[in-house]
């Protein structure tokens, strides 16, 4: 825990953004004398920019050339993303084919002088040159080595991103960096040196980017010169990197385990007197990093030194007070700090994750002025509390500079930071007007391969068409415009929330509202939760099972009910669904209390069901208003009139499973009501409280007791149901074994033919390619193989990884694996409760057993005593090994050629399943041919750019919060053909980067 000197970091989530706004307009306003010189101090450095001479070019000059609003930036983007880690020859081609298709590189005629961007474009131009239009990849390689040979095209286009790269990189070792690093100058440089990588998914990747930290702060001590601080060199360390489950729900590991590291480092680093700063995290992480940064500033050993820092985030609405957090525990402790003030680099990624989790706001803003007019308030804030905060200021905006440089003020004791590769004219420009001021440069250390992921979200940063950088050198753009201020732009608090952003609430409007979540890493939103779940009494009375007599009365009863519920409107039926979606918004705690109790479910995965039920009865409930109301008016000949309209077959029987007892079950039932059906409920006999509680709450919504009636029971009753002559329909989920059964029973029957609408799982793959991002595949593969024990009809059940990277694809898996808690559900720690029963587990054991004898073991984890089954990871010799599915967290791997690609479809569609499918690959073109190829369902693709991947459950399938319906989908309410939902993770690759910018 932090020092207990220090109260816990609790400042609101997502806070109104007119609210603030009207606090930072009345704040922003400066004399008519300051405005002048403000205007006249950004004009010079805008002039300095245009006035450029480009010589070898820039950062700058490549995101001018090749803007993210235009196709051949979106392709640059995604090419500099992943090209370079892509090691086989045939995928390279591929990729390259696919990504230079959706351009124009041949007759893009550059605007820039810069060597980087003619180099650039020239080697793209050369590429693109022996892609003729309307060639396919198959038949572009053989016409490819005649013209100029294949190895000509690939080379041409790695040269160009390897080009593109060395502009952001100061070197590929911190030893290079360091030689370029003192390079003669007029002024010894400050550098702030980061070592690139992502977040660590497993024990090894922490400890090796720890190494790589202690190593670097060594190399970086050992050079530096015997200037004090703050003129000093320093490093930038992500405490991702430091761990493999940085994460609010696993707080007391995180505590135990990586608080010694920051501080052994943080030692290190004060024993050189360098300048130590903890880079920013993502929102959901913001008072997890306060709690692990008060803790280690706090530690004795570090008393006397004023290198200690940290990064924040002014597109944060909580920037102000995380300024404030850090003054108290500064003034604490009689020490001083150092704060990077920058504007945000995730905002694509916070935006996504409060939709997904239906939040009541977004923690950032969604204008770019916004955040410009609180990075401003900020620096204000910062400048406030000197010498105890040493502000450092990061931004490449000519506005931003000019203004801090007005509020600063000529007493010192701060400093402005720019990205290494970006800034030069203007920080030149800087240094000719104001000599006595000092810039860090922010330098990227890394490989290539390290890169890429930093690259991208440097473009996306400064890339999109509303960012400083993307208009600053464009004459055509008035320097007044470039002036004009932040709340100038803004004007009134009711237009500090961008228009066409909605609030996560609103998020399907006008249909429906949005179900409401909460988001963990808000430590007061948690224990509000957990005190609500442990105050809730779910009913645990005895269940007792229906007998036949029971069963038939419930029919006879259900038939009399559909009589006067068919007839009742359409609104009205969906107006009760609504109010079951609000009761049961309300009263979540009970429910996901009791989906741990009796399911089993860990607390995400439960609150995650409870929003998939109340998004169930929303949406049917907009559905039926749309195809249950007045009918619809058809063409005829004169005088004749035609109107289409619906109406309810009967009783329905609604046969449900254990694994999703709420969502299923309320998906089931709603859309058989809202159809104006009467419904006999069956759900599993593991999990009848659930059901009971869900019916009892539809009976006060306003469901007539006369058409909704629950039986309890195994599958004999179910079975007895299922035959009842007066049954006019079926909805079941559950195994492909029991829907065979029910539909050869309904086949049997005399009379009208009974529908069933049956889903059921199934050998669900997911295929991975040379361009996916390991760390990105490690999530998604993790999350679905694993969570909820594996016991998802979604499920992944067979990973087929391309062979040229499948050692380090299966090693991050098996790390990342290790990592998972298994035990206590009700414990928000727990990543893996307990499987349904001890039949299930027996079932799994005995695969397990076989397994263990005819595949590779990657990964056999160890379990609790009880009902629980570890992960566990096998790799077969041929996906046809796997023959059936395997209900349970048990990953099957298989590896395939890129000239097999083929067959692997063939694999797949072999199996008779296709309920969900998932693909990695940057490559369109192999995407489109697997979702054409598959008659699958759900189809699940990540294309994301961005090294953070939002919290999506790969495949669509049930839990997916917030947006469940989406994929669950129509089905229930008319089948006439063969669904397929295909939802693609991406960046927003220049879409809302367009809308938000971030360190300029």
């Amino acid at each position: 825990m932090p020092p207990d000197f220090m109260p816990p970091f609790t400042a609101p989530y997502a806070p109104d953004d007119g609210a603030i706004a009207a606090g930072l307009l009345a704040d922003a306003a400066m004399t008519s004398a300051q405005d002048a010189q403000i205007d006249a101090s950004a004009t010079r450095l805008i002039d300095a920019i245009r006035a450029k001479d480009d010589r070898f070019g820039g950062v700058e000059d490549m995101l001018r050339e090749y803007a993210l609003s235009t196709k051949e930036g979106l392709a640059l983007m995604v090419l500099a993303e992943a090209l370079l880690r892509v090691p086989d020859a045939r995928t390279a081609d591929a990729f390259i084919e696919d990504k230079l298709g959706q351009g124009d590189f041949i007759h893009h005629e550059t605007r820039s002088s810069a060597f980087l961007v003619n180099a650039s474009a020239w080697a793209l131009g050369i590429s693109q040159r022996a892609i003729q239009p309307g060639e396919t990849p198959t038949g572009t390689l053989g016409r490819l080595a005649k013209r100029i040979g294949l190895p000509a095209v690939r080379t041409a286009t790695r040269q160009a991103m390897r080009l593109m790269g060395s502009h952001f990189v100061l070197g590929e070792t911190i030893d290079a960096a360091l030689a370029r690093a003192r390079a003669p100058s007029e002024r010894p440089a400050r550098y702030s040196f980061d070592m690139l990588g992502e977040g660590a998914r497993t024990a090894d990747d922490a400890q090796r980017y720890f190494d790589s930290y202690a190593s670097a702060i060594s190399a970086i001590g050992h050079a530096a010169d015997n200037r004090p601080l703050p003129d000093r060199p320093g490093i930038s360390v992500k405490l991702s990197a430091l761990h493999p489950r940085y994460e609010a729900v696993s707080h007391q590991r995180v505590m135990r385990e990586l608080v010694p590291r920051l501080i052994a480092l943080a030692q290190q680093a004060k024993a050189y007197d360098l300048n130590f700063t903890v880079d920013a995290e993502e929102a959901d992480r913001l008072e997890l990093s306060l709690d692990v940064i008060d803790a280690a500033f706090a530690d004795p050993s570090l008393a006397g030194w004023d290198g200690f820092g940290l990064a924040i985030q002014a597109y944060q609405k909580r920037c102000a007070d995380v300024i404030d957090h850090i003054d108290a525990l500064a003034r604490k402790l009689d020490r001083k700090m150092m704060v990077r003030l920058v504007k945000g680099a995730y905002w694509d990624t916070e935006i996504k994750r409060a939709q997904e989790r239906g939040l009541d706001g977004y923690p950032v803003f969604t204008r770019k002025a916004m955040t410009d007019l609180n990075y401003i308030a900020c620096a204000q804030k910062l400048l406030a509390l000197r010498p105890r905060i040493f502000p450092q200021f990061a931004t490449h905006n000519a506005l931003t500079v000019a203004t801090i440089l007005e509020l600063a003020g000529t007493s010192g004791g701060y400093e402005f930071q720019r990205l290494h590769g970006m800034g030069d004219a203007l920080y030149e420009q800087l240094g000719k007007d104001h000599p006595a001021i000092r810039w860090r440069t922010y330098a990227p250390v890394g490989s290539h391969r390290d890169l890429l992921a930093y690259l991208v979200r440097r473009l996306l940063e400064n890339g999109a068409n509303s960012s400083f950088v993307a208009i600053a050198a464009d004459d055509a753009v008035p320097v007044t415009t470039l002036l004009q201020r932040p709340a100038a732009i803004i004007g009134s608090p009711d237009r500090a929330r961008h228009a066409k952003i909605p609030l996560p609430a609103d998020l399907y409007r006008p249909e429906r509202t949005n179900s409401r979540g909460i988001e963990f890493g808000e430590r007061a939103a948690l224990i509000k939760l957990l005190a609500e779940i442990a105050a809730s009494k779910p009913d645990m009375h005895k269940i007792v099972d229906a007998n036949a007599e029971q069963a038939n009365a419930a029919v006879t009863a259900a038939c009399t009910g559909f009589a006067s519920w068919s007839r009742t409107p359409a609104e009205d039926r969906a107006a009760i669904l609504d109010n079951a979606a609000g009761l049961l918004e309300q009263r979540r705690a009970s429910f996901i209390a009791l989906l741990q109790q009796e399911g089993g479910k860990t607390l995400d995965d439960a609150l995650s069901e409870v929003r998939e039920a109340i998004d169930f009865c929303r949406y049917y409930a907009a559905q039926g208003r749309k195809q249950f109301g007045t009918g619809q008016t058809m063409l005829g000949p004169t005088g004749e009139s035609n109107v289409l309209s619906m109406r309810g077959r009967g009783v329905f029987v609604a046969i449900s499973p254990w694994n999703f007892p709420l969502a299923i079950f309320l998906g089931q039932v709603s859309t058989a009501l809202m159809a104006g059906n009467a419904v006999i409920a069956k759900p599993a006999e593991q999990t009848p409280r659930i059901a009971a509680q869900a019916v009892r709450l539809l009976h006060e919504a306003g469901v007539p007791t006369s058409a909704l009636h629950l039986i309890q029971g195994d599958g004999r009753i179910g079975a007895a149901l299922v035959e009842h002559p007066a049954i006019a329909g079926v909805v079941f989920t559950g195994s492909t074994e029991v829907a065979r059964s029910i539909n050869r029973a309904l086949a049997g029957k005399d009379g009208p033919i009974v529908p069933l609408i049956a889903e059921t799982g199934g050998i669900n793959a997911m295929i991975v390619d040379a361009t996916a991002l390991p760390e990105q595949v490690a999530d998604d593969v993790v999350m679905s193989a694993f969570r909820s024990a594996g016991q998802r009809c979604s499920a992944l059940r067979l990973l087929l990884v391309q062979d040229d990277v499948a050692d380090r694809m299966i090693e991050m898996i098996v790390g990342a694996a290790e990592e998972l808690k298994l035990g206590d559900p009700s414990d928000p720690a727990t990543h893996i409760g307990p499987v349904i029963d001890a039949e299930a587990k027996q079932k799994l054991d005995t695969h397990i057993a076989r397994m263990t004898t005819e595949a590779r073991v990657h990964f056999a984890g160890t379990a609790p005593a009880g009902n629980f089954v570890a992960p566990h990871i096998f790799e077969l010799a041929s996906a046809r090994q796997l023959t059936e599915e395997v209900f349970g967290p048990i990953l099957h791997v298989a590896r395939y050629r890129a000239a097999d690609f083929d067959k692997v479809l063939q694999d797949i569609a072999d199996t008779g399943y296709g309920l969900t499918l998932g693909v990695h690959s940057r490559i369109d073109d192999m995407v489109e041919r697997v979702i054409a190829r598959l008659p699958v369902g759900n189809v699940y693709v990540n294309r994301n750019m961005i090294g953070a991947v939002v919290g999506v459950q790969p495949f669509g399938g049930f839990g997916l919060s917030g947006t469940g319906p989406k994929a669950g989908g129509p089905h229930y309410l008319a089948r006439f053909a063969t669904e397929q939902t295909v939802t693609i993770n991406t960046a927003a690759a220049g879409g809302n980067a367009a809308l938000m910018t971030g360190n300029d």
